[in-house]
C-alpha cells in the first residue's frame, strides 16, 4: 500500500550536510528504500581541456560527482540504520561516460565517467547487504538544461543530432520509466551496474553484472 503523502525539500547536493538533513528527515517514514541521485549540471562555459575554466571544472565535479557520492553514502547509512534487507540506489551517469562527446564538454564527461565507475564499485561493495546500485547512461534528453546549453548554435546541435538513430532527443519520461526498471520488485536479485538508454529500439542493458 502506497501513501499519497509527499513533501518537497530544497537541497544543495554539493553540501553533505544538506543531503544528510534530507535523508534524516525520512527517519519518521522508516528511512530510505529507494534513492535516485539525478541532480547535475552542464555549464555553458564547459569546453575542452584548453578552454574550460578551473572553477567550472570544480563546480561540475562538486555537484555531479560529490553529490552522487554523498547521496549514495547517506542512503546506505539510512538503510543500515533502519535494518533494511534490500534497497535500490540509482545514479544518473550518461552515454558520454561510455563513448565521449563530439561536442567538447570535458568537465561534464569526466564527471559522468566518475559516476559510472563509482556506481560499479558501490554495486560490488554493497551487494551482500542487499543494496543494489544502478547507473543510467542516457543519450541526450530534451530538457531545459541541454536546450539552454545548445542554444542557437546549429553546428553544435548537428554534431549531436547526427548520431540519433531515431532522429530525436530522448524525453525525461523515458528516463523515468528506466528508473522504474531498477527498483523492487522488478529487479529482484539482479544488480545491473549500468543501463544504456538507446533511442533506436528502446532500452538495452549494457555490461550487466548480476549479484545474488
Amino acid at each position: 500500500m502506497y501513501s499519497k503523502t509527499h513533501e518537497r525539500k530544497l537541497c544543495d547536493v554539493s553540501k553533505e550536510a544538506d543531503i544528510k538533513a534530507l535523508v534524516d528527515h525520512l527517519d519518521a517514514w522508516g528511512g530510505i528504500d529507494i534513492m535516485f541521485n539525478n541532480a547535475g549540471i552542464m555549464h555553458a562555459d564547459d569546453a575542452d581541456a584548453i578552454e574550460t575554466p578551473e572553477k567550472i571544472w570544480d563546480l561540475t565535479q562538486a555537484i555531479n560527482v560529490k553529490g552522487v557520492w554523498f547521496g549514495s553514502k547517506h542512503a546506505v547509512l539510512s538503510m543500515r540504520k533502519h535494518n533494511k534487507a534490500k534497497g535500490s540506489i540509482i545514479n544518473t551517469a550518461s552515454v558520454v561516460a561510455l563513448v565521449g562527446s563530439a561536442t567538447p564538454q570535458l568537465a561534464y564527461t569526466a564527471s559522468k565517467g566518475a559516476v559510472l565507475a563509482m556506481t560499479r564499485e558501490l554495486a560490488i561493495v554493497h551487494a551482500r547487504e542487499g543494496f543494489r546500485f544502478n547507473a543510467l547512461c542516457p543519450a541526450p534528453l530534451n530538457t531545459p538544461l541541454l536546450q539552454d546549453w545548445l542554444g542557437d548554435d546549429q553546428p553544435k546541435r548537428h554534431r549531436r543530432e547526427i548520431h540519433f538513430p531515431s532522429g530525436r532527443f530522448g524525453e525525461a519520461i523515458e528516463q523515468a520509466q528506466a528508473v522504474l526498471l531498477c527498483v523492487p520488485p522488478i529487479v529482484g536479485i539482479l544488480g545491473f551496474t549500468d543501463i544504456l538508454l538507446g533511442l533506436c529500439c528502446g532500452w538495452r542493458y549494457d555490461k550487466s553484472i548480476c549479484y545474488s
